[in-house]
């Protein structure tokens, strides 16, 4: 089985499972587990930021992230297919109690005119204490619904300083921001240090077992361990899988162009099949989003399935492929002839719709 179905699929490599089976470990409920303090050392240099945290997943630093810049009932800025409002079960609802004010970005990359739209124009005679008040503006680079979409630099920069000078927070979920700085070559502390906060994932495209952290001011991150604790996060001999997380994040950030070079390789081999809509100029990372008119996306895929290709359904129309660091060249050729084959059997069923990467929501993490 060729398994495409997301990044997070991806096995520890040999030389990974020996750094787990050697980490010094200790409690790190009590800060005495050195090879997490390790970890949350590097991301945060690494990021240009004071602190981080380590936790288990990009859901938890993303929501832990949220709840620690807001109150409940306050206001929270996202793009209208963020991970971090469509893909992480509610949580800003439920863990955080805020009220969402969705932004219409374009394959998850929106205006600085947006943020100033939504946010409107203040004034005496209309009572400030009538609408929630927006604390956090949140972006998402790589954008995984928007097809891997890096968000450009320029913009980026555009979009914070709006935010910023309206006194509203910036946290970036960065769980493939790694893809962004392999694909563009500009550092991923550049990208941070428009934003208080920001997420990475090392269980992605990195390849590690587990985990995510969440990076920041020293201050802001203490006050996230009380909220990261209060979920059921504390580690106690988290060493085991930081190890994993370090090695990875030390040792298989460079090797990511290669998972782009599959991902177009990809991309290109299925786009002229029949009852395929793929436009290969929106693959800018290791995401591959397409359209399929000549059946619903779930049966398409569960025809994948039966021929040996796992990928995943992205809406009704809709399918998402994900090379990662275990998936060779040779395999996503093979990946190509299932596809085609499919598609050909299926040729006549074609409606010849078009299909906008963005525009399906649901294809997981």
């Amino acid at each position: 089985m060729i398994d495409l179905r997301s990044d997070t699929c991806s096995q520890p490599t040999e030389e990974m499972r020996r750094a787990i089976a050697s980490a010094v470990v200790g409690d790190d409920v009590y800060s005495d587990d050195p090879t997490v303090k390790e970890l949350e050392r590097e991301v945060s240099d690494l990021l240009g930021k004071e602190d981080a945290v380590y936790m288990v997943t990009g859901t938890m630093t993303n929501q832990v992230g949220i709840r620690a810049h807001t109150e409940p009932g306050d206001a929270v800025m996202f793009d209208q297919n963020a991970h971090v409002y469509i893909l992480e079960g509610g949580a800003p609802a439920a863990f955080s109690g805020v009220l969402p004010r969705l932004l219409p970005g374009v394959r998850g990359v929106f205006t600085p005119e947006d943020v100033s739209s939504a946010l409107g124009v203040p004034h005496r005679f209309f009572p400030s204490t009538i609408p929630a008040p927006v604390k956090l503006l949140c972006l998402e680079n790589t954008h995984n619904i928007g097809g891997g979409k890096v968000w450009p630099l320029q913009q980026l920069k555009a979009v914070c300083d709006v935010a910023r000078a309206r006194g509203i927070a910036l946290h970036l979920d960065g769980a493939r921001l790694w893809h962004a700085t392999a694909a563009t070559g500009i550092p991923e502390r550049e990208y941070a240090k428009h934003f208080d906060t920001v997420s990475v994932c090392f269980s992605k495209g990195l390849g590690a077992p587990i985990g995510s952290a969440l990076a920041g001011s020293r201050e802001f991150i203490e006050r996230a361990r009380r909220f990261k604790q209060q979920i059921g996060g504390g580690f106690r001999q988290a060493g085991i899988i930081a190890a994993g997380a370090l090695y990875a994040m030390r040792n298989n950030r460079d090797r990511l162009k290669e998972d782009h070079e599959h991902a177009k390789l990809l991309a290109k081999g299925i786009a002229g099949l029949p009852g395929i809509s793929l436009d290969v100029a929106t693959v800018e990372t290791n995401i591959v989003r397409f359209g399929v008119t000549s059946l619903p996306a779930g049966e398409f895929v569960e025809k994948l399935y039966a021929k040996g290709l796992y990928v995943l359904p992205s809406g009704a129309d809709a399918v998402r492929a994900i090379p990662y660091l275990n998936i060779s060249r040779k395999q996503v050729e093979e990946a190509i002839d299932i596809i085609a084959s499919v598609a050909e059997e299926h040729a006549g069923s074609a409606k010849g719709a078009a299909y906008a990467v963005g525009a399906s929501a649901g294809a997981g993490y």
